[in-house]
């Protein structure tokens, strides 16, 4: 019987169906690349355009080569992964990385208080602000306009010309200036004139408004007091441009650059008004060297220190305690239980430190009159007691957290080693401390250790309980016996006492970063040695 060799068959698969979905490179995807990019490119040519006029080279540069790549990334075929991942990275670099070096370049310049700018606006400033009023200054006839939220001053002089000037324009002739019947200038078409109600709600704008002659300072500012009659005022300090010295004008006293960031005279006597420059490492040395700074900034660390690991240790404790307490499996009601203990860190800390702030007041708080018969007890005023107080109210805050992580730590562990260790006749102890603990110490070191990091940068207990006092006796700082490193660098660079110094605060944010970044490192290579162990 003759068998077959043909094979079978087989019915042809379907071709696939074409995908209707529209691929990035479609008509619409395009048109969508190119509208985006568009908006991107307007931006960026915004920016550029105030980087050059500003002329900051070196960012300019930055920011052109970032839209170049930016387009280049888009534009081209294939690079899927760049595409997704461009937007993340940029982000990162604008909101991480830039403000991390900034903040490390300042740190060793003397940014702050009298020194944010160039010398060439420090010179500009000190001739503006050192104007006096010339005493044989006949009147100027004056009308105050407005345009676009800036104020001007349209002045008819004593032989009737008339200009218009402000704060950043000299004075310029005008011709369509309408007057009225006794000559005196009212308005200017495009400028709003204001009506003595506005005059006399924006006097200290008026007051502050300083018109220039000319470019030249030197030449003089006109400026009124009442909005209807100016006067000539002339700079106290003239300006040398070639030998770069201010001459004050009435003593002859000549300030020099002194190599610092500001004019000083013979004598040491230093104009308020300087520039910004790199000091190296002077603003760390200062630290270390200033006697009124020294003293309550090793103070400041070591509370610091003490304040973060207390913290971590009390709110793990209690949090630990409460959660097996509350875990046991006999245990009625332990929804509501739970639920009270976590009412705490649903209270926005800034608040609670504002209400327990109250609550332990020495002469009216309720603590005192409720629990200590109206005693007078400085919860907030002694520096042991304001201490325990900052440690207490933070442990109220931070405890339902750690009650949390350890409440759910307990329910992953396996009930079949617990019931070994009893089968061997171990202890409810030995078996805590033997096998619960260990194994909730896995998996929650790495939460220990980001409480220490936020508690060593607790900002808002430590301001809203205390501001960081009581403050240190003998020395000029506003530093106190609560602070930490975050609240002391807040109060240097936004003046709180001293003036703004944002030169020391970044150093001092660097001593931060560097200490926090130690001994995180350290602490999880300790953690991962313990997963080892456990393991």
């Amino acid at each position: 019987m003759a068998v077959s060799t043909d094979a079978p068959v087989r019915p042809a698969k379907p071709a696939p169906a074409v995908s209707r979905r529209r691929s990035p490179d479609s008509l619409a995807g395009t048109l969508a690349k190119i509208v985006l990019l568009g908006l991107v490119d307007a931006f960026a040519v915004y920016v550029l355009m105030a980087l050059f006029l500003n002329e900051e080279w070196v960012v300019f540069a930055v920011a052109a080569a970032v839209t170049l790549v930016i387009n280049w990334i888009y534009l081209r075929r294939g690079g899927l992964p760049a595409k997704y991942l461009a937007p993340g990275v940029l982000f990162l670099l604008v909101f991480q990385v830039f403000v991390v070096v900034y903040s490390g370049y300042v740190a060793f310049t003397n940014y702050g208080d009298g020194h944010n700018s160039t010398k060439e606006d420090a010179v500009a400033a000190i001739s503006l602000t050192a104007q006096q009023r010339v005493p044989d200054s006949p009147a100027y006839a004056v009308s105050v306009l407005e345009q676009d939220s800036e104020l001007f001053l349209l002045v008819t002089d004593p032989d009737g010309q008339v200009q218009l000037g402000g704060a950043e324009m000299p004075l310029e002739e005008v011709t369509d200036a309408q007057t009225n019947s006794s000559g005196k200038a009212t308005g200017v078409e495009g400028y709003e004139t204001l009506a003595f109600n506005d005059l006399l709600n924006r006097q200290t704008e008026i007051l502050a408004l300083k018109v220039p002659f000319s470019e030249d300072l030197d030449d003089g500012t006109l400026a009124t007091a009442d909005g209807s009659n100016a006067y000539v005022y002339k700079p106290v300090l003239v300006y040398d441009e070639e030998a770069d010295t201010f001459t004050n004008s009435e003593t002859g006293t000549v300030y020099r650059d002194g190599g610092e960031g500001s004019f000083v005279s013979d004598t040491g006597e230093r104009l308020a008004t300087g520039w910004k420059i790199d000091v190296g490492f002077e603003n760390f040395q200062r630290a270390v060297t200033d006697p009124e700074l020294r003293g309550p900034l090793l103070s400041v660390i070591g509370w610091t220190f003490t304040f973060a690991v207390a913290s971590v240790a009390l709110c793990f404790g209690l949090g630990l305690f409460l959660a097996i307490t509350f875990n046991h499996p006999t245990l009625r009601g332990k929804k509501i239980y739970r639920v009270l203990m976590i009412m705490p860190y649903a209270f926005p800390a800034f608040l609670a430190g504002l209400v327990w702030s109250g609550m332990l007041n020495q002469e009216f708080g309720f603590i005192n009159g409720t629990f200590f018969g109206g005693a007078s007890i400085p919860w907030l005023n002694d520096p042991w007691l304001a201490k325990a107080s900052v440690l207490l109210v933070n442990t109220w805050l931070g405890f339902p957290y750690m009650f949390l992580v350890c409440t759910g730590a307990l329910q992953s562990l396996p009930e079949e080693v617990n019931e070994a260790a009893r089968m061997d006749g171990a202890g409810a102890w030995r078996i805590f401390r033997s096998i619960k603990l260990p194994l909730l110490l896995v998996s929650t070191a790495p939460l220990l250790i980001s409480t220490f990091a936020f508690n060593f940068n607790n900002f808002n207990v430590i301001f809203m309980l205390t501001g960081g006092g009581p403050r240190f006796p003998g020395t000029s700082q506003d530093i106190g016996a609560t602070d930490l490193l975050i609240t002391v660098v807040y109060k240097v660079a936004f003046g709180q006492g001293t003036g703004r110094d944002y030169g020391l605060a970044s150093a001092l944010a660097i001593l931060i970063f560097i200490i926090v970044a130690v001994i995180s490192a350290v602490s999880f290579r300790q953690t991962k040695s313990l997963e080892e162990v456990n393991s």
